[in-house]
């Protein structure tokens, strides 16, 4: 599989297949990604991989926690900016538009997408996961060699035959995923991951999200 293909057939998987992920594979593509750029080459990734019980706990901890709030459990970040403007709201809108249509999942049944959305803390039933940490004293372009890191992993990840989901929400539940995994106090939970193989006839695999048009973002300076 070369860059191209990689980039192409990598999406976010929704539904995964009850297969373990090798050790090995996941390490390796783990170590390579380390070669993915940073400013000043600080590095400043932590991930924490996990499968099996320490998963499983996971899981359930937030689970529980989604059940019954904890006043001390606070989301490390806003994960989008207050009042989204467009284009980015509608590109967002037309995701979860598309996403429920795909489940069949009407916009005026709130219990089936809050049920769905809990599945994100199910970790879509994927058999692997990672959590991404960055120490609190680093800053937002420590924050974009995070996203530089996380990118590489995933094209690793397809070279390799496995699928992935990057998920923002488990930075909502810090102090539960850190009961399990304990990192060092100044690390900041900046998301997880979720990592397995797709399921091919799952219905919310079936579709593929739509991307702003070049001329949305692209500005050529200067070129013929």
């Amino acid at each position: 599989m070369n860059v191209t293909e990689a980039v192409q057939s990598r999406r976010s998987v929704r539904a995964f297949l009850d297969k373990p992920v090798p050790q090995a594979v996941l390490r390796e593509a783990i170590t390579l990604a380390a070669r993915a750029p940073s400013g000043g080459n600080v590095q400043p990734w932590h991930l924490f991989a996990v499968t099996g019980e320490p998963q499983r706990q996971i899981a359930e901890r937030v689970a529980q926690r989604i059940q019954r709030a904890d006043p001390d459990e606070r989301p490390e970040y806003a994960i989008y900016p207050p009042k989204l403007w467009d284009p980015h709201r509608s590109a967002r809108f037309e995701l979860g538009e598309q996403m429920y249509a795909a489940l069949g999942i009407a916009r005026e049944d709130r219990l089936g997408r809050l049920q769905q959305f809990a599945r994100n803390y199910r970790f879509f039933g994927a058999p692997a996961a990672v959590f991404c940490y960055v120490d609190r004293r680093m800053g937002p372009p420590q924050w974009s060699d995070l996203g530089m890191y996380l990118q590489t992993l995933m094209l690793l990840l397809r070279e390799r035959g496995l699928d992935s989901c990057a998920q923002e929400c488990w930075s909502v539940y810090p102090k539960t995923v850190a009961s399990v995994l304990q990192p060092a106090p100044e690390l900041m939970l900046f998301c997880g991951m979720s990592i397995g193989y797709a399921d091919p006839d799952a219905p919310v695999n079936g579709f593929r999200s739509q991307r702003l048009p070049e001329e949305a973002f692209a500005h050529f300076v200067g070129f013929d």
